[in-house]
């Protein structure tokens, strides 16, 4: 591509991937928030909960003061915790869907322009109990914060069989929710990732074309998948060319044409496409964070 990326899309970075001692609300959140704010490669940052309501404050001011995006990532508010939106028991779907509450009331008050979160896992034999318990959940999560403002709600997409078993999810049944909760509230989108595709054993066609009118997010990252033994399999998000991993510089490349010839990458309405990269082991985060800058600087050439 021959025009600069920045036409197209925002470049963003994942906060609580890229230094993930901060995944859990606290730790040295306002020092590497402010590493980010101060690389102007990125047009958006993600952040997930901020416990402390000076720290959010802090950051918040960092964000006006840097002209960036902010969206918010609500998935470590599940994933670290246990909570399931469509668990099939009453009580339990209550905390999860109270604790996204929350996470929107965060959002809010940090300006973001996005609000994302993930489904659950399920059983195999409950799984229509499993789907309508997720709708019911997002249903109330949208009208919340419509109730509030602008804000969009977006589910990522997750793998159903290898590491997070969530139940979305396949491509079909992606589609089918994407298009229910949409007929009823028009804040709420899909987020797609390449971490993931490999994942659900879809290419990014299959994957992207038939929920097309449902995208509104995406996220770029690598996995690994060939051997349970191998480091940083499942959904870990390892840099790109990660030993074993599924995607570098040609997967990149595939996967924004696609998002490019459905029309989700586009000048009008640039939408945030972010880096979900985590360091392994003992990498250095900003190495990490280096390494996909020049990642996607090669592959936007052949875009």
């Amino acid at each position: 591509m021959n025009e600069p990326i920045s036409q197209y899309m925002k470049v963003g970075l994942i906060h609580f991937m890229a230094y993930p001692t901060v995944i859990k609300g606290e730790g040295p959140i306002e020092e590497t928030f402010k590493k980010i704010a101060l690389d102007d490669y990125f047009e958006a940052v993600e952040v997930t909960w901020i416990k402390d309501p000076a720290v959010r404050k802090n950051v918040k001011k960092m964000l006006d003061t840097s002209h960036m995006t902010l969206a918010y990532g609500a998935q470590p508010r599940l994933l670290t915790t246990g909570n399931n939106i469509n668990d099939l028991d009453p009580a339990a779907r209550r905390v999860a869907v109270d604790n996204l509450k929350a996470g929107i009331d965060e959002a809010y008050e940090l300006g973001a322009a996005g609000f994302a979160f993930l489904s659950g896992k399920y059983a195999e034999a409950t799984k229509e109990e499993s789907y309508k318990a997720l709708v019911e959940s997002t249903l109330e999560l949208c009208a919340y914060a419509k109730s509030k403002g602008g804000m969009k709600v977006a589910l990522e997409v997750f793998d159903y069989d290898i590491d997070k078993k969530s139940i979305i999810g396949p491509v079909e049944l992606a589609k089918r929710y994407a298009a229910e909760v949409r007929a009823k509230y028009d804040n709420f989108g899909l987020m797609v990732d390449l971490s993931h595709l490999p994942l659900l054993h879809e290419t990014p066609k299959e994957s992207l074309v038939p929920i097309k009118d449902y995208i509104i997010h995406a996220h770029m990252g690598n996995c690994v998948m060939k051997d349970p033994a191998m480091p940083a399999y499942g959904d870990m998000h390892p840099r790109f060319g990660f030993p074993n991993g599924e995607n570098d510089v040609d997967e990149l490349v595939e996967y924004l044409r696609v998002l490019l010839s459905i029309g989700f990458l586009n000048k009008q309405n640039r939408p945030i496409v972010s880096f979900e990269v985590k360091p392994v082991g003992d990498e250095d985060p900003d190495l990490v964070v280096a390494n996909a800058k020049r990642v996607l600087k090669l592959a936007w050439d052949r875009v």
